[in-house]
């Protein structure tokens, strides 16, 4: 595949610019299991949302590929007697980018709209300007309210989730720009895959479990449930990394690594050394670019979760370098996705299965 067609850039959008926060991923999951449906044999939904869909059911050797579906936001914590709205988090949701961004309030009755508010720069002057600085404790949302008791009459109560207002655009002609890339360009990805499975009619040894987990954001618990309902053999993981290429970034911390210069393997412990050989085998054997990078004791994604379940399943980290992660404006290259879906693909047609096949052992 060397571009990704037009008809998969209009799901990725819709799906993009659809919320998805964590706890609250239905919506968005009825999105990408209707358009998986056509690429699968069969469609499940757990008890908590985790989404997903088998190739080949029924084989007793079972691999995954996987991405989440949960996008950060806030949640309403206090009403003010005066109408106003504070938060806390959902998720690793950032205070610092809050005010001034248009946000969407999900009450029962449908979207409220409302405002992250910011004293005017004119206004902080002097000692009344000293710590004045956006902080979780006083950054506030305004839905133009009179009181307490209109915001309720909106439908708006303590525990409503709020999501912000930004959908997908594309910069450049390179970069697919918007929230929630994090991680929901994983999804596509491995919707992709399934496409590609689908319309090139490989023939798999294995059955392939196309897995979209909710609640990643906070604490990887999508995929715990799943990893055991499934109890798969071998997981390969996607998500996103940090491009560390931009101002502000230490490279020297975080990591080299830059968008467009393809999908970044992890060297993790929760990484299994023999699956990652395989995986840069055949990137190498295909031509596909990628970066490397390190993981201290966990990676952070939902390949821990996989790989210490079920006594040990074998599991990789595949991910997308991502600029400005956590904000409105996450910003992915669009060579890297499709090099992504490339590698998944290309991977999955050298997997033999079966419980005979030694490759993953150590």
């Amino acid at each position: 595949m060397t571009t990704i067609p037009k008809q998969s850039e209009e799901f990725l959008k819709s799906y993009l610019s659809n919320p998805s926060p964590t706890g609250f991923e239905s919506e968005g999951q009825k999105l990408w299991l209707d358009y998986i449906k056509p690429f699968v044999d069969e469609c499940h939904i757990d008890n908590y949302g985790t989404a997903y869909g088998i190739i080949n059911p029924g084989k007793d050797y079972k691999v995954v590929i996987e991405g989440h579906a949960d996008e950060i936001s806030w949640f309403v914590n206090y009403i003010s007697e005066k109408g106003y709205i504070n938060v806390i988090r959902n998720g690793g949701t950032d205070h610092l980018i809050a005010p001034g961004k248009r946000v969407n309030i999900h009450t029962k009755d449908g979207m409220k709209r409302g405002v992250f508010g910011w004293p005017a720069i004119h206004t902080r002057k002097g000692k009344d300007a000293a710590g004045l600085v956006p902080k979780l404790e006083n950054i506030f949302i305004d839905v133009g309210a009179k009181d307490k008791k209109e915001v309720l009459e909106m439908g708006i109560h303590v525990g409503c989730v709020v999501t912000y207002d930004d959908p997908m655009e594309v910069l450049n002609d390179k970069f697919y720009v918007g929230r929630a890339l994090d991680n929901r360009v994983g999804g596509f990805c491995i919707a992709e895959v399934a496409r590609l499975i689908n319309e090139n009619k490989d023939e798999l040894p294995y059955s392939l479990y196309i897995v979209n987990a909710v609640q990643e954001e906070i604490g990887l618990r999508g995929a715990e449930m799943i990893a055991n309902t499934i109890e798969p053999d071998v997981a390969i993981i996607t998500d996103v990394c940090h491009d560390t290429s931009t101002p502000l970034v230490k490279a020297q911390v975080q990591g080299d690594v830059k968008a467009g210069l393809g999908p970044c393997l992890t060297y993790a412990p929760a990484v299994h050394t023999k699956l990652l050989n395989l995986i840069i085998d055949v990137a190498e054997q295909n031509e596909i670019p990628f970066q490397r990078s390190a993981s201290s004791r966990s990676t952070g994604t939902d390949t821990d979760a996989f790989a210490y379940s079920n006594g040990g399943v074998p599991s990789a980290l595949i991910s997308l370098p991502l600029r400005y992660m956590h904000t409105t404006v996450e910003m992915a290259h669009k060579e890297d996705v499709m090099n992504v879906i490339t590698m998944i693909y290309k991977t999955l047609l050298n997997i033999e299965g079966g419980h005979d096949w030694k490759y993953f052992k150590v």
